[in-house]
């Protein structure tokens, strides 16, 4: 069996198969992957620590079978940050040994839930998800983003835009780890009726695909207990390896692709543009955005 050590945090992680390809279209293999994940890790894991992680693996690659996991299967090297929960130990992704660890083991996309293990059921955030219909282009998903940012700027609540990875955009809103996540889907549902009464003929609240009549799904209801969103950075199972990337405003107003943010130009992105979620990720940033009087304007008039 082919085996490669690769050093990392004082950690010697073997890597089997470094060469086995896990995108065929765009030709990366495993050892590409791991490598682009030690470069994005510092800006990854901030928002990822203490987070009870759910991973797809693609131990054939991305052509092949796709194996969910949100819990420890066999042995794991006892360095792997774990809690109990569910009469399992589901692993946290606080370091990136583990993250090179899980990559060794298949693992291709990392989804992470919005509160963290040690403080359950206090969102991080409020986050909206914007799922266009097949065929749409992007250039829509945009023009309903610069709405919603216009609506949130109204409520004097800062968002910070990323792509989903694969045709989407999700609007993160940091809020201070203090409230339930029935506050939040107050907060969440105000914002997407009043969305749906502005564009009624572009978006749709319908979840069930065959019913959404071609429009774009505004998802405010994944923000939840136990449901999870594409870590920022990750990459997705899609043929070209795009990424989930954070973007500003004004790229969304100019205009882009999703496509544009793969594993081969992240790095150097990040590289000129520095962590453009760090707001997102960053306690103090969090902690500063109360959102007590939102909840007192939509409990008196969201109903």
């Amino acid at each position: 069996m082919e085996k490669q050590l690769y050093a990392i945090e004082g950690r010697e992680i073997e890597i089997t198969h470094p060469d086995r390809v896990v995108w065929p279209e765009a030709g990366i293999a495993k050892l590409d992957l791991i490598r682009y994940l030690m470069e994005v890790a510092p800006y990854m894991l901030p928002y990822t620590r203490d987070r009870m992680l759910m991973v797809w693996r693609y131990p054939d690659g991305i052509g092949g079978k796709r194996i969910e996991e949100r819990s420890i299967h066999g042995a794991a090297p006892e360095w792997v940050p774990r809690v109990a929960y569910g009469g399992k130990e589901r692993i946290l992704l606080n370091d990136a040994a583990t993250l090179a660890w899980l990559a060794n083991r298949g693992a291709v996309e990392f989804h992470v839930p919005f509160d963290r293990y040690n403080r359950k059921d206090v969102p991080t955030e409020l986050v909206f998800d914007l799922d266009p219909a097949a065929g749409m282009p992007f250039e829509a998903v945009r023009e309903v983003a610069l709405k919603l940012k216009e609506t949130l700027d109204g409520l004097s609540l800062a968002s910070f835009p990323k792509t989903s990875g694969a045709t989407g955009l999700q609007i993160f809103v940091p809020i201070a780890p203090r409230y339930t996540f029935e506050e939040a889907r107050l907060i969440n549902t105000f914002v997407a009726r009043y969305m749906l009464e502005q564009l009624p003929d572009r978006i749709t609240l319908e979840r069930v695909v065959e019913k959404r009549g071609g429009k774009l799904y505004f998802d405010y209801l994944q923000l939840w207990r136990g449901r999870t969103m594409a870590a920022v950075y990750a990459v997705r199972a899609t043929p070209q390896a795009t990424v989930s990337t954070p973007v500003t405003w004004d790229e969304v107003s100019a205009g882009f692709e999703p496509a544009d943010f793969t594993i081969a130009t992240m790095p150097q992105r990040l590289r000129t543009k520095g962590d453009l979620f760090k707001g997102v990720s960053s306690e103090a940033h969090r902690d500063e955005q109360q959102i007590d009087e939102v909840l007192a304007f939509v409990r008196k008039n969201g109903q």
